[in-house]
């Protein structure tokens, strides 16, 4: 199946900043059902895996069910963590609102969700990835503050055209990021923690390669659509991930990424450096 949810103009009933009405009593009968199914085929299988960040969050939420969650009451719930909330928005939006909404602590939520034949794959990010996969990690002060920080670094690389590095940036953190905790290594990237299967694997698969997280490097890396990535970068902490991202002068380093090659997925490249515990 094709995306069909990626817009370049805000379609009809989609206000100028790319929002809308989530109008939850669209969602049938069958909708609920499917995201039970969802939730309940994922959270079982998260214990072990997923970061304790995202655990904690997901009871903060109460994202358990049942039905999908009217946004009525959840964005007070998650407001009064750390001040973000959850907007509507179509499907995929440019990077311009995107980063805008981010730097404003709101987050873009695609408002439709995947049928229930795409249960263990959605060739898009749908209401399920969105809301069950990234806003868990919402609840952490500190993961929170870091999405704050990388919007406004996406509004700066914007005006540098170096935003598909910040694209890179986003999909090796915030979609399939590790993070070394508990003695191993778990997961709270959505990407991973919406496809149970792809988190066993990150985690714990012998064959799967990890590297220790370096922005440059990251943001040199590109990635995969459609199959698990071949490579996944381990970070300290949180706070190591959010004083990078906060405190680091991004315009040198685009200018030096600018003169050298871009690296296929699992591509290695010289200073590498391997995750091991």
């Amino acid at each position: 199946m094709a995306a069909t949810h990626v817009f370049e103009a805000p379609p009809a009933g989609v206000a100028a900043d790319w929002t809308m009405p989530q109008n939850w009593s669209q969602f049938s009968a069958d909708d609920h059902r499917t995201w039970d199914q969802l939730v309940a085929r994922q959270s079982q299988a998260l214990g072990g895996f997923a970061s304790q960040a995202f655990l904690d969050g997901l009871d903060i939420l109460h994202l358990a069910g049942p039905g999908i969650p009217d946004l009525a009451d959840l964005n007070p719930r998650l407001k009064a963590t750390t001040g973000w909330e959850i907007v509507p928005v179509p499907g995929v939006i440019p990077n311009e609102p995107f980063f805008r909404h981010l730097a404003a602590r709101r987050f873009p939520a695609a408002n439709f969700l995947r049928g229930p034949d795409s249960l263990d794959y959605s060739e898009e990010p749908d209401m399920f990835h969105d809301l069950f996969g990234h806003l868990p990690m919402l609840t952490n002060p500190v993961f929170a503050d870091f999405l704050v920080a990388y919007g406004k670094a996406g509004l700066r690389a914007e005006t540098l055209g170096a935003a598909d590095y910040l694209g890179r940036l986003y999909l090796h953190t915030v979609e399939f990021g590790l993070v070394r905790e508990a003695g191993g290594i778990r997961a709270y990237g959505a990407g991973l923690l919406s496809s149970i299967a792809e988190t066993v694997h990150a985690v714990t698969s012998p064959g799967a390669r990890r590297l220790r997280f370096d922005l440059a490097r990251v943001m040199r890396s590109d990635y995969l659509f459609d199959d698990f990535q071949p490579t996944y970068f381990v970070i300290e902490s949180f706070e190591h991930l959010l004083k990078e991202t906060d405190e680091t002068d991004f315009t040198p380093i685009y200018a030096r990424l600018k003169e050298l090659p871009l690296l296929a997925p699992g591509e290695t490249a010289e200073g590498d450096s391997p995750f091991t515990l």
